[in-house]
């Protein structure tokens, strides 16, 4: 019981600790995961503020040169555009004007070929003359410089809302990083992973720790990280190619086509949960072993006549001899056990007695009918009272032999109570093997032609054996007798006999029912048991006859027990005579 209890406390504070640690790295977790979230949603907002940013300069340059209704001069453009000091460090990649056919005009920094050249077919210069409103380009390669960049337009217009022309930037993403040096740093100090993914080009905007370097995307399942940002599932969890596992969350930036990517490692949750679990549980278990040591001496000292009664009780079972009634002490639980007790061994001692006396009785009303029928038999079959015809005789003669069978069974149940007394006595001779045999097949047969049952005997074994002739038929008829009556209409009991050693023969009983089942096991040869057998056949007796089988083998020193194997096997031990020629007497008493 002290064990159960501290188990049970130590069982109760792990499942706590457990439930708690799974909670605490789930939490952690979870708030790992939003953090990412607003990481990257923050991302996207600064480098949509720095591309409006850039945006609203080039406007505010538009309205400058559209202050005369008309385009200035190239040479008076290029002036303008190199007033643009602040400009040009938004965009670095060159500052150029475009008329309203989207042809280049001038430049602030000079490509080849570059002025003349039309850039209606661009997409955002489409949108540009549709919508008359700055827009910044998806990532595209420059046509002259073959560099990936973003190209930022403002439309040139008079008070009238006329068209002159386009003011534009570029911004050389190779060179230019959105992400600003506060981010770029705390990437450094960090395990996080940020990068910028350009899905229009399948490109590398950024790849951490403020990398400017552009590089085309892996092939699909090269980078786990990719694959789940290019997924379209705004975040989870994913394992890189190191085994290592990553909390991550996207954000997208639409007018870019540009997806942001946020990741820490998983161990980012793990490791303040494992912390504050660590130092739970150690609280947690101190405050266990305390109670549980409290326990432990509460229940020793409250357990301890239990204990003691139990040993009695145990005793008593191995030995019911020496049965003693249990001291009414202790706590009300345990006291009212030892009544309980009591009162049950009263009933048992009662209950004995009883099957004793029904026993005693019944044997000796039922001798004096008999003896007077087995008298009348014997009168018959003698022809004293007249000649009888064959079948009648032959009848006559069963009759006489069961019903002196008969006595002997009556018999049996008086010497029971010597056996429960220890006074048997067995009469020990060396005798023939095969006549015992034979005559219990005999007289078994009409048994077995009731129930539609076949006897057969493979016992070729010429030997004698050391035992009590009347003993040994009482043991062969109990097992014939039970396998007649568990056997299915039309089945063969079958006696056998075989020297197991030299000192020894074993003879065994052989059906073909169900066998013996498991749950009956233990009791095959206790006093009073019978096993249910589920047959729709009335199975009748008294529950002796094994019982009694097993303590005479016991007393002709031998032994019984049984197998199943397609049926039962009930089997018989008997010493052999060593002495084929001897007739003398031994007795044994029963102990």
């Amino acid at each position: 019981m002290a064990l159960i209890i501290i188990g049970g406390s130590l069982l109760a504070v792990i499942a706590i600790v457990a439930t708690a640690y799974q909670g605490m790295v789930k939490d952690f977790e979870n708030l790992l995961t939003q953090r990412q979230i607003l990481e990257a949603e923050r991302t996207s907002d600064r480098v949509n503020q720095k591309l409006q940013l850039r945006l609203n300069a080039l406007s505010a340059l538009a309205g400058q040169l559209a202050s005369e209704n008309r385009l200035p001069s190239p040479a008076d453009l290029e002036e303008a555009l190199g007033r643009q000091t602040n400009l040009r460090d938004l965009l670095p990649g060159g500052l150029l004007v475009f008329d309203e056919e989207a042809r280049a005009v001038a430049e602030n920094i000079y490509v080849p070929d570059r002025i003349g050249t039309q850039y209606l077919d661009r997409p955002h210069f489409q949108e540009a003359l549709r919508h008359r409103r700055p827009i910044v380009s998806k990532p595209i390669i420059g046509r002259t410089t073959g560099i990936p960049l973003l190209s930022f337009l403002a439309p040139i217009e008079t008070d009238e809302q006329d068209l002159l022309g386009f003011v534009g930037g570029i911004l050389d993403l190779g060179e230019t990083s959105l992400l600003s040096e506060h981010d770029q740093t705390g990437l450094r100090n960090s395990e996080s992973i940020e990068i910028i993914i350009d899905t229009e080009n399948f490109l590398y905007v950024d790849y951490g720790q403020g990398s400017k370097r552009i590089r085309p995307l892996p092939p699909p399942g090269a980078d786990p990280l990719t694959d789940a940002a290019l997924s379209g599932i705004t975040f989870g969890q994913v394992e890189n190619r190191q085994g290592q596992t990553l909390i991550y969350a996207i954000n997208h930036l639409q007018r870019l086509g540009w997806i942001f990517v946020r990741a820490v490692p998983y161990d980012q949750a793990t490791t303040p949960a494992r912390q504050s679990f660590i130092r739970f549980s150690g609280i947690s278990l101190l405050i266990a072993l305390i109670l549980a040591l409290f326990s432990y001496v509460l229940v020793r000292y409250t357990m301890s006549p239990l204990d003691r009664m139990t040993m009695r009780i145990q005793r008593m079972a191995e030995k019911p001899e020496s049965a003693m009634r249990l001291r009414v002490t202790g706590t009300p639980e345990l006291k009212s056990l030892a009544i309980a007790f009591n009162r049950l061994l009263e009933e048992r001692d009662n209950l004995a007695k009883l099957k004793d006396h029904f026993m005693s009785s019944v044997s000796h009303e039922l001798r004096t009918p008999l003896t007077s029928m087995s008298g009348a038999l014997k009168l018959l079959s003698s022809g004293t009272l007249g000649p009888l015809n064959n079948k009648s005789q032959e009848m006559a003669n069963l009759a006489l032999r069961n019903g002196e069978r008969l006595q002997l069974l009556i018999s049996d149940l008086l010497d029971f109570n010597k056996l429960s007394d220890g006074s048997l006595k067995v009469r020990i001779k060396s005798e023939a093997l095969e006549p015992i045999l034979d005559a219990a097949i005999a007289d078994n047969v009409a048994m077995a032609a009731e129930h539609g049952v076949q006897l057969e005997s493979e016992a070729s074994v010429p030997v004698k054996l050391l035992c009590d002739k009347h003993r040994m038929r009482q043991i062969l008829d109990n097992f014939i007798s039970n396998a007649i009556k568990y056997s299915p209409q039309g089945g063969i009991v079958k006696i056998t006999a075989e020297r197991r050693s030299p000192e020894r023969v074993r003879i065994t009983v052989s059906d073909q029912g169900s066998g013996v089942p498991d749950s009956f096991a233990d009791s095959v040869f206790k006093r009073f048991a019978q096993a249910e057998t589920g047959t729709a056949r009335s199975v009748k007796g008294t529950g002796l006859g094994l019982a009694i089988s097993d303590e005479l083998a016991r007393l002709m020193r031998g032994a019984v027990g049984y197998y199943n194997d397609r049926g039962a096997h009930f089997w018989v031990d008997v010493p052999v005579s060593r002495d084929t020629g001897s007739t003398g007497e031994q007795i044994n008493e029963s102990t």
